[in-house]
């Protein structure tokens, strides 16, 4: 026994592949999660995001304002998704995050152009995440001296060797500064709970599992909701202690403004946790042990932080990782807590991502408790 025997090595190779291989969820997210790795960060992840929805605000229909509305959108940075003539209305799909920018063209933009007056173009952006529309701004300053030259024929040209015949101001709104860290903390509190909150619940029936304590939970007369419900309520607690600990850093450390309702966030933290719990609820009876629920927290972990907006910019990605990625209840939620941290958004400018979130509560629930019946039997 001194010495290494081949024989006895590939015995216990042989039992340990077997072993590994009767484990299929285990086997199963070893090869669909470096698969789903290259997918994401080939395809969905983009860091320059072009075609931002941006709404126009204009009573100006002259040549040289089509001019320079043509010369944004060929930067490729911007996409106008609508045309309006109340700067109230534009501004309303601004807050509510309907559209990245807002573009202000005064009235008699033209004559006051031709007549040498200089006017002013305001371009007015969403800058809550910094990366998606910091591109784009930097393109506005190569805008200027080229986006009128082929509207000014004859005498006009003249204007050209001059200063820059118009000015463009550009407000970053809600971010003036451009502060990474007023798009990430908020960002955090999501990311840290969508982490805590499934794995945590997704340890529960497997502990009772491996502890032999389910036979006893069985005994009990306790019905199927009534169990779910009084095991995921604790982690709520828990999690808003989290909560406390975050924002507390949040406001103290990185000095995150605090614009909205905090007792509105709370709400919509506690539809967020309840969502998150249910997917731990269902891991929980699916795995069966703690490992495989460890496993597949991570495999729903990995898409939402990649695909919810909060490490790139949302509208950067193609439209599939869109349409996956507004599925997950951490994108919505992200949209919420900086909506309410940062613009002070309220309860109706939220509805747009809170039923999305509802929805995905009640799906996770019902699932949760099917498959909680399911181990019963």
């Amino acid at each position: 026994m001194t010495r290494f025997s081949m024989n006895r090595m590939r015995a216990v190779f042989i039992k340990e592949f077997q072993q590994m291989m009767r484990d299929r969820v285990t086997f199963g997210m070893a090869v669909i999660i470096p698969i789903l790795q290259l997918v994401l960060f080939g395809y969905a992840i983009n860091t320059d995001p072009k075609g931002l929805p941006t709404v126009v605000v204009s009573t100006d229909n002259g040549p040289m304002s089509r001019g320079v509305l043509a010369a944004m959108q060929n930067t490729g940075y911007f996409r106008i998704d609508h045309t309006l003539t109340s700067e109230k209305e534009a501004e309303a799909l601004v807050e509510d995050g309907e559209v990245q920018f807002m573009v202000v063209i005064p009235p008699h933009f033209s004559q006051d152009l031709i007549r040498g007056e200089k006017p002013v173009i305001l371009v007015s952006a969403d800058a809550t995440d910094p990366s998606a529309s910091g591109n784009a701004i930097a393109a506005l300053s190569a805008l200027v001296p080229q986006a009128i030259t082929h509207d000014l024929p004859g005498a006009l040209r003249t204007l050209n060797l001059a200063a820059p015949p118009f000015e463009l101001r550009v407000h970053r709104r809600y971010n003036p500064e451009g502060l990474s860290r007023y798009n990430i903390v908020p960002g955090l509190v999501g990311t840290i709970l969508t982490m805590t909150m499934v794995m945590l619940t997704g340890l529960a029936m497997t502990r009772e599992r491996e502890r032999g304590t389910m036979e006893n939970l069985l005994a009990t007369p306790v019905r199927p909701s009534e169990v779910m419900v009084g095991k995921i309520l604790p982690y709520v607690v828990m999690g808003y202690i989290q909560l406390g600990v975050i924002l507390g850093a949040a406001f103290v450390l990185f000095e995150v403004p605090m614009v909205g309702s905090m007792t509105l966030l709370l709400a919509m933290i506690g539809v967020f946790m309840l969502a998150n719990l249910g997917v731990g609820f269902t891991f929980s009876t699916v795995a069966k042990n703690q490992l495989q629920a460890v496993q597949m927290t991570f495999f729903f972990f990995l898409p939402s932080m990649l695909l919810s907006g909060f490490m790139f910019p949302f509208r950067a990605m193609p439209v599939w990782a869109q349409w996956v990625g507004e599925i997950l209840p951490l994108t919505h939620f992200l949209r919420i807590v900086r909506g309410i941290l940062l613009k002070g958004n309220t309860l109706p400018q939220l509805l747009q991502d809170l039923w999305p979130m509802l929805l995905f509560l009640l799906v996770a629930g019902v699932v949760a408790l099917k498959r909680y019946r399911q181990t019963l039997d």
